[in-house]
């Protein structure tokens, strides 16, 4: 079972892109980043050559005595025995982050061999790259991050009927009411999703197995390689309080304010002991963070409080499966739902504008009285976004946000159907991933 991932419609841009520079495909570890090279190497490319540096530890030798793409390209050519032509061959260096000398031969493959396709995958690249010693092609190289399987891409290999039918409701943008039959069974899929989440190998042993516990098996597996890398690429004095904080990530989420506390890592703690681990596990992809702001102006990052804000996990699953959390609860809605659906649906929404926005995404509070749970920032506006988790969307805060700072438009995204009342749109949590193209 293969899913279809919406990064290729990018890959094959920057393929035929004349400002083309080696590709770093950044993303979380198993968010499928490596089979997405393959893939595109197989569709778009008469053949590709595939190394990882990871696993395939004796080409590190031969990057570190040369930086010569043409000497490069013939050593790969002849251990991988493949005709490496640069028009038609693509070169995957996967787990790049594990050979810096694989790093900086990026800046020669784009001065002196231009033509030759390079894609690179690393899950820690960002963290890799505050070791001592690293150095990064700076201006050399593009970027591109792979993100968790999004619902609208769940979505055909759950039911493609239910898929066709969004995407030409989403293409005719008339903001209409969806009929019923359509809404129910979205609303279904929704929560299903929600339940799984968007690991790839997750959603392939449900899809196949139909079996929750399976489904748990698989994400705590996840779960649990996460924790291993922690002892591989952090300095042991600190491994600790990154396990302390990882662990006690959903602790703060569990809560009411869902604003960070370190108290509730550790008793006593204090920024200074954690925010290292904070910025690590940020800058690894295995959480989201979100920044209080206060005053909603142009440009939002001017005015944020950096020392206020919400680390959300990196796919909604991971987070269920963390706060033990059972399928059923979602799936019927029973009281231990109640407790947590805010949680998980706060971070699906999250998930789905950092695809489409980046990472650049806030929230707003007015004292204890009012939060909006984000704030985004599009074309030179900024646009409040409320997420409800039920069909009930009573709610003071984002009435007051209006009242006082009058958006051009808002959005409210709830499991009622899509309503759209002048500058306020009401849209049903299952087409969060189109919010770019609706507004």
């Amino acid at each position: 079972m293969k899913i279809n991932r919406n990064i290729l419609n990018d890959l094959t841009r920057w393929k035929d892109s004349p400002y083309r520079n080696p590709l770093v495909l950044q993303g979380a570890r198993q968010v499928g980043k490596s089979f997405v090279l393959k893939k595109f190497g197989e569709q778009y490319f008469e053949n590709y050559c595939y190394i990882n540096f990871d696993f395939e530890k004796e080409h590190k030798s031969e990057f570190a005595k040369t930086k010569d793409p043409v000497r490069l390209v013939s050593y790969l050519s002849m251990v991988k025995g493949i005709n490496i032509k640069p028009e038609s061959t693509l070169i995957i260096f996967d787990e790049i982050q594990e050979c810096n000398d694989a790093l900086n031969s990026l800046k020669y493959f784009n001065e002196l061999m231009p033509n030759q396709a390079v894609a690179c995958a690393g899950s820690l690249l960002g963290v890799a790259l505050k070791r001592e010693g690293s150095s990064f092609p700076v201006g050399n190289v593009d970027f591109f991050t792979l993100y968790p399987v999004s619902f609208s891409e769940f979505l055909p290999v759950f039911n493609d009927n239910l898929y066709r039918y969004v995407e030409n409701y989403v293409s005719a943008r008339k903001l209409d009411t969806i009929p019923d039959i359509f809404h129910n069974q979205l609303i279904e899929a929704y929560k299903i999703y929600l339940c799984c989440g968007g690991m790839p190998e997750t959603i392939v042993r449900f899809l196949e197995t139909k079996n929750w516990e399976e489904t748990d098996s698989t994400n705590n597996k996840i779960l649990t390689a996460y924790a291993l890398d922690f002892a591989k690429h952090i300095d042991s004095k600190d491994i600790p309080r990154i396990h302390r904080l990882w662990q006690n990530i959903q602790d703060n989420l569990a809560k009411e304010d869902r604003k960070f506390k370190y108290s509730l890592i550790e008793k006593n703690a204090r920024a200074r002991e954690y925010e290292n681990s904070v910025e690590w596990l940020v800058f690894s992809g295995l959480v989201n963070r979100t920044f209080e702001v206060q005053t909603p102006r142009l440009p939002l990052s001017a005015y944020k409080n950096s020392s206020a804000f919400k680390l959300y996990m990196v796919d909604s699953g991971l987070l269920r499966t963390k706060l033990r959390l059972t399928p059923l609860a979602i799936l019927q809605g029973d009281k231990l739902f109640t407790e947590f659906k805010g949680i998980l649906t706060e971070n699906y929404v999250l998930q789905s504008l950092t695809r489409q926005f980046g990472n650049e995404i806030y929230y707003w509070t007015s004292g204890n009285r009012a939060e909006i749970e984000f704030m985004l920032e599009k074309n030179s506006r900024i646009i409040p976004v409320e997420v409800k988790s039920s069909a009930n969307i009573k709610s003071k805060s984002l009435s007051e946000y209006r009242k006082k700072y009058q958006p051009e438009l808002s959005i409210r995204l709830s499991l009622k159907n899509l309503e759209k009342n002048d500058d306020l749109i009401n849209l049903p949590l299952y087409l969060a991933d189109y919010i770019e193209i609706l507004i």
